[in-house]
């Protein structure tokens, strides 16, 4: 049989390493990683095969030449321009028989699995093609693969969000496929296995298969995991066979390497060819010392990975780090945790290399210096840049001014030339001051900056929709936190950007490939600061029945919890005639971020006042503007829950059967108002983009995550709190009622809420065996894992995206019913953890 090893792998995530040479290419303790598995296609016989390249071809072909040396056949095809997975494959045709199946495998992945007996499960079923699965603690950047009991495939799943996996099983890219399949490629059309080819069998019904595999296979696509890949192989946990000659216990060594007899090795270590370890030094393995390393004396190496051709001077000290080719280490340098050193790097006497720093090839640190920032081509790098709340963190620290002004020209980057881009901010000293550094780089890219200073969220989001820009940020103190700052973009739209977007911003950001325009395509900076408050007001006067409004003549007590939100509800406010008691209507940058004592007991206050005034509604925005907290006229405090459900049965009174877009986590109160008007109701992801996702469809008339961000898609599909509130009013002007008497004729419900931690490397385990475990309770998939109990009994478990822990939503008969739902549902979590 013929073996195809994909070997076009860039390895943008292992950068800096694989700056100067191809993933494929980065050394895993003896050999590079696409050695090993070279060697592991020669222990089942396979010795024909075929190259695929693209990224630094050349390093390639000349390590391995035509593998006579190493015992193998390899020919060579190399992409000019980027075919995918399958396309690659398509182009290495000629090199390949017509008459029998063939092996696909990646060059850049460490396993042990029994290629064999793959090969003979593919034969025995007859499959087109075979896809080798394995188990893994974190399916989130694989493709997740669902069989049936006897192996044949049954759902794709690329690349799923936490709420979406439903088993830890992934496609490990190892792939037995007959030749007749290759018909299905068109020549020199980019084409990928798992989006396009996979697929297009499945819908034509070819017999597709999956073979679980035991063994380890481990993708070395990340710093982490290359780390973890090496200490695997040195430890034994890979069966790949020992790296060197057993010196004693794990201790393993080439030709010609020197050891001063008072040197101190423990653990599993790996001496490469000619490496010289001096007198005093102490190495804690599992550590790996590539060909002609010097260790100079007292040297204290710990779990560390030194590449070829490196210095490490006298009483330096590197713990968990990675040292890249023909660096050079001066005395007492220190390098900590998770650093990693690019080729050819110098780092000076005594200076220190914080934990997960990265320095780019070539840089050279002063000695004495104190590294705590990545050093790449004057850039930081960072791990992924976009969260839940867009980008996120320390002022100052994480969000500098410089990182700021180079994602500004990543964003810009990925726009237009000429375009527009919103630009706003909170208005926090500090927001102000990264709001300014990203002002300057989108200029850069031949993008225009609106400055609309500092308005509400979703004014700027509004503001964006309809103005014609290409897109917008909005820089503010997080409310969780006044040290840490977000800082979230729109789309053309008003809405957050698909994750391709964001991917997109992150790629260009890694790799600095920032796009200049000449001097006379520079964007430029304009401050419009007035316009788009204006448009709001004006927009939301014309979308709803003022003069109903005027004539009930309302009172309300608004908090505008010091924020710019008092810059534009009062003004609409005033125009419909209303009463308005206004707490905390002057702006004040301190209070941007406040703890939740002080915002529960403003709720409060808030309650009181609206109850001794005798107001119609008190209301608190939070200081986004995206969020409303309600207290009707009886001050009584109203959940975010029982506010959608009220606005809700306000809408069916004035629209009839239509569509309402609800969170998955949210009771099942919203059914039963909806059944009421002959109405439906659509559950969406818990994101609040999915709720603005959902808003567009047209027959929706009000979409809302049961935690104060509403939708009224007759103005906009964007979250907001400022006009919801305007049409609550109409609402209530026009029918004639208060919001007391709505929210009596509401249904009761019963809802709890936990916590539940879990190891990031268990979530997917416990995911698969939640949904196997409860197959035949589960009704619907929309977010996690919902279990139907009864009418009205229910449990959903959410894996959280951003925390190693589980979201548990529950809604029973009362509240203790509920609270013992998401209390067993929390000992399902812990006993199959333990």
């Amino acid at each position: 049989m013929q073996a195809v090893v994909m070997a076009g792998g860039e390895g943008s995530r292992l950068r800096p390493l694989t700056l100067n040479r191809p993933k494929p290419m980065v050394p895993v303790v003896n050999r590079p990683v696409m050695g090993h598995i070279i060697e592991l296609l020669k222990r089942h016989n396979i010795i024909d095969i075929v190259a695929t390249l693209q990224y630094r071809a050349d390093d390639i072909r000349d390590y391995f030449g035509d593998g006579s040396t190493i015992g193998a056949t390899i020919n060579y095809s190399v992409e000019t321009n980027p075919l995918g997975t399958a396309g690659s494959v398509k182009l290495a045709e000629r090199f390949l028989a017509r008459d029998e199946p063939f092996l696909i495998i990646s060059g850049d992945a460490i396993t042990d699995i029994d290629l064999t007996k793959v090969i003979e499960f593919h034969k025995r079923v007859g499959a087109a093609v075979t896809l080798t699965l394995y188990r893994v603690p974190n399916p989130l950047e694989y493709g997740v693969i669902i069989v049936d009991a006897q192996g044949r495939i049954e759902r794709f799943l690329e690349k799923p969000s936490w709420g979406e996996v439903i088993s830890d099983t992934v496609n490990t890219g190892i792939y037995v496929i007959s030749p007749e399949v290759l018909s299905e490629i068109e020549e020199g059309i980019p084409f990928d296995f798992s989006k396009d080819l996979f697929p297009l069998l499945m819908k034509r019904g070819a017999p597709l298969y999956g073979y679980i595999a035991d063994g380890y296979w481990c993708d070395v696509g990340t710093i982490a995991e290359y780390a973890r890949a090496t200490a695997d192989v040195l430890e034994g946990r890979v069966q790949i066979g020992e790296p060197g000659r057993r010196l004693y216990g794990n201790i393993f060594v080439e030709d010609d390497v020197e050891i001063a007899p008072d040197a101190q090795l423990n653990g599993a270590v790996y001496l490469g060819e000619g490496v010289r370890i001096k007198g005093g030094v102490v190495i804690h393995g599992p550590t790996v010392i590539r060909p002609f390393t010097i260790v100079d004396n007292r040297s204290h190496i710990e779990r560390s990975i030194i590449w070829r051709n490196a210095y490490i001077g006298e009483g330096v000290e590197t713990r968990g780090a990675i040292i890249g080719r023909q660096c050079s280490l001066k005395s007492r340098a220190v390098v900590f945790e998770g650093a990693v050193l690019g080729d050819g790097c110098m780092v000076g006497e005594g200076a220190v290399v914080h934990p997960n720093v990265k320095v780019w090839p070539s840089k050279e640190i002063e000695a004495g210096a104190t590294v705590k920032s990545s050093l790449i081509w004057g850039a930081q790098a960072r791990r992924t840049l976009f969260g839940r709340f867009g980008i996120t963190g320390l002022v100052n620290v994480d969000i500098t001014p410089e990182f700021a002004a180079r994602l500004s020209a990543a964003f810009g980057a990925t726009l237009p030339k000429n375009a527009h881009v919103i630009m706003n901010r909170d208005v926090n000293r500090g927001a102000r001051m990264i709001k300014r550094a990203m002002v300057s780089g989108l200029p850069s890219a031949g993008v225009s900056v609106h400055d609309v200073e500092s308005v509400p969220i979703p004014v700027a989001r509004y503001y964006a929709a309809t103005s014609g820009a290409a897109g917008g940020v909005h820089v503010r103190i997080s409310p969780f936190d006044q040290r840490t700052v977000d800082i979230r973009f729109f789309d053309q739209n008003g809405q957050n950007l698909s994750k391709a977007k964001e991917r997109n911003i992150e790629t260009i950001f890694f790799r600095e490939d920032f796009r200049r325009v000449a001097f006379d395509q520079l964007g430029r900076i304009e401050e419009i600061g007035g316009v788009a408050e204006r448009q709001y007001i004006h927009d939301a006067l014309q979308a709803v029945n003022a003069d109903a409004i005027r004539a009930a003549h309302f009172t309300l007590v608004v908090d505008y919890a010091s924020a710019p939100t008092s810059l534009v509800l009062p003004a609409i406010l005033t125009d419909l005639g209303c009463t308005v008691i206004a707490l905390n209507e002057r702006v004040d940058e301190t209070k941007m971020a406040i703890a939740n004592e002080a915002f529960q007991k403003g709720l409060d206050q808030l309650a009181a006042i609206t109850a001794a005034m005798k107001a119609d509604v008190g209301l608190r925005l939070d200081v986004g503007g995206e969020r409303v907290w309600l207290v009707d006229g009886t001050g009584r405090k109203l959940s975010g829950t029982t506010t959608a459900a009220a606005l809700m049965e306000l809408t069916l009174r004035a629209s009839g059967a239509v569509a309402v877009a609800v969170m998955a986590n949210q009771p099942c109160v919203f059914e039963q108002i909806a059944s009421w008007h002959g109405a439906a109701v659509r559950r969406v992801k818990i994101d609040p983009q999915a709720l603005m996702t959902a808003a567009t469809a047209p027959d929706v008339a009000l979409a809302f995550s049961g935690a104060g961000e509403l939708i009224i898609p007759a103005f906009h599909r964007l979250i907001d709190a400022m006009f919801p509130v305007v049409k609550l009013l109409e609402y209530l002007a026009t029918q004639k009622t208060s919001l007391a008497e709505v929210v009596n004729t509401l249904p009761p419900y019963y809802t709890a809420f936990r916590r539940v931690a879990c190891p990031w490397e268990q979530k997917g385990m416990l995911m698969r065996v939640l949904n196997e475990q409860y197959k035949e309770r589960i009704t619907e998939q929309v977010d996690g894992v919902r279990i139907q109990l009864g009418e009205r009994e229910w449990a959903l478990i959410v894996p959280e995206s951003d925390q190693p822990e589980f979201y548990i939503y529950a809604e029973g008969t009362s509240d203790d019913n509920a609270a013992l739902l998401v209390d067993r549902y929390a000992r399902v979590i812990d006993g199959l953890r333990a």
